[in-house]
């Protein structure tokens, strides 16, 4: 298929590698983003949602680490040896996955100071969920053109999508009784406004990428954002059963309604993890319709 780059192990291992890598950025980055969303949110939630976010900060670091030796290994041709060759890993380096590193670490060594219950520490983390953002347009389909537009179209993406994914284990801890529904309520208004901001803005990026709806449908970057688009309407519409009907239902008191809202929220998450699958095939094995 046109625009489908070879698939062997260390393609995979991208693929991999980055989902898991934007999983952990978008934790990190949400965990800020939650906490100045909702101040009002009971101290055992916004605990955990800072433990969420350093945790996921050091494993995004990590995993930002074995990038580095799956792009030396899949660029020198020496195969294992090749990841810790330290002249491939001196040119990946100075490749922009370099620059996204030091973006990403900066903002990380921030997003840690959110682990202080204080004014100061959520200004420094959302600085650093922002750069974080900001990282991901070093590498990857942002650097095509107009490149400022596309920088800030995919940093907006991800800051909505953060808030979004770094929220769900927050709702689900508070999902346990009727006392978490007003906080559920709450992300439910906020979130219809960051769901629109997401497909105004993916749509937007998506349309730079591809150019045409022909090439939808005869391109491997086509089929695979149409993919990422069906789970991500599956998505939506779990979130507006949740949103409509569980959330309702367990402000009055409904039986069985935490279960089920719960187990709902634990689908959301299951379909995250796809969208970033999905998100990681499109940076590391197709071509962009417009660069073709």
């Amino acid at each position: 298929m046109e625009g489908l780059a070879p698939i062997d192990e260390w393609a995979i291992a991208a693929i991999i590698a980055k989902a898991a890598g934007y999983g952990a950025a978008l934790l990190a980055m949400g965990g800020p983003l939650f906490l100045a969303a909702f101040p009002e949110a009971p101290t055992d939630v916004r605990r955990l949602a800072r433990k969420i976010a350093i945790v996921a900060a050091l494993i995004g670091l990590a995993i930002l680490a074995v990038r580095f030796g799956i792009r030396a290994g899949r660029i020198s041709g020496m195969g294992l040896q090749g990841a810790f060759d330290p002249m491939m890993l001196g040119f990946v380096w100075d490749s922009p996955l370099g620059t996204a590193a030091v973006w990403h670490s900066v903002g990380t060594a921030l997003v840690f100071t959110a682990m202080f219950d204080s004014i100061a520490g959520l200004v420094a983390g959302l600085v650093g969920a922002a750069m974080i953002g900001v990282s991901y347009t070093s590498v990857g389909h942002a650097l095509g053109d107009p490149r400022w537009l596309l920088a800030s179209l995919l940093t907006l993406h991800l800051l909505a999508a953060a808030f979004w994914v770094g929220a769900l284990a927050p709702l689900r801890h508070a999902a346990k009784d009727a006392g978490g529904a007003a906080l559920l309520h709450r992300f439910g208004q906020i979130a219809s406004v960051t769901v629109a901001l997401l497909i105004l803005v993916g749509a937007t990026f998506a349309w730079l990428m591809t150019g045409s709806l022909v090439a939808l449908f005869t391109t491997a970057y086509g089929w695979t954002l149409l993919m990422k688009l069906i789970i991500v309407t599956g998505l939506m519409i779990i979130a507006a059963f949740n949103k409509w009907r569980l959330v309702p239902a367990l402000a009055r008191g409904a039986p069985s309604a935490a279960i089920h809202l719960r187990r709902s929220i634990y689908f959301e998450a299951i379909a995250v993890l796809l969208i970033l699958m999905a998100t990681a095939a499109l940076a590391s094995i197709t071509t962009p319709p417009v660069n073709l």
